[in-house]
């Protein structure tokens, strides 16, 4: 009773971290990660306790490229700034390799190697969420639209494991990336509409 209610809190503070997080990348505010961080390893303990090992895996990816992300907004490859783009063909392709060998390799480990009961459930949601984490760290705007059938997933999945709040805050974030797509899709307009008028 006593570690429900331990996880009950911790989900919590999680979740408030995990909420400025997503409100400063909707505003493409840099300083996303550092509140991202501290809700991924929050998460990665709660996840822990509850057996979802595919999240906790989920949850170590997201740190790596949170970190990658940080620093590759803030320098790019030419040493500034990297703006928000579209994918190309080939970033797309890469997207999608990641969500099919990530399912491919979580389902069979889960299936195989630990005793969870959502071997394939658990998979899906980080097949997309790792895609999606990786065009977020790459400033991508398609990075909404993966993280997004992640999330679809995952809020049932949350709710099937007794996971309320981040059921809760799974959904708030299917909100936030459906107006976050929204908002970095006018960026990227009146951006180009700058550069246009600048010609």
């Amino acid at each position: 009773m006593e570690l429900l209610s331990q996880l009950t809190l911790l989900q919590w503070v999680g979740t408030g971290f995990g909420v400025v997080q997503v409100l400063l990348a909707r505003q493409n505010n840099i300083h996303n990660y550092l509140f991202g961080i501290v809700a991924i390893l929050i998460s990665m303990w709660v996840l822990y306790q509850s057996k979802l090992y595919a999240d906790i895996l989920l949850n170590l990816y997201y740190l790596v490229m949170s970190i990658y992300g940080w620093f590759y907004w803030k320098m790019g490859k030419q040493k500034q700034e990297t703006p928000i783009s579209y994918s190309t063909k080939n970033e797309h392709g890469i997207a999608m390799g990641i969500v099919i060998a990530s399912f491919a390799l979580m389902a069979y480990w889960l299936g195989q190697h630990t005793d969870s009961d959502v071997p394939y459930w658990d998979a899906v949601v980080c097949a997309f969420a790792w895609a999606g984490m990786w065009l977020m760290a790459k400033r991508k705007i398609e990075n909404w639209i993966y993280l997004n059938i992640s999330n679809l997933i995952s809020i049932p999945l949350l709710m099937y494991k007794g996971l309320y709040i981040y059921a809760g805050l799974t959904a708030f974030l299917f909100i936030v990336a459906v107006s976050g797509y929204i908002k970095w899709r006018k960026i990227l307009a009146d951006e180009t509409e700058g550069q246009h008028a600048k010609v």
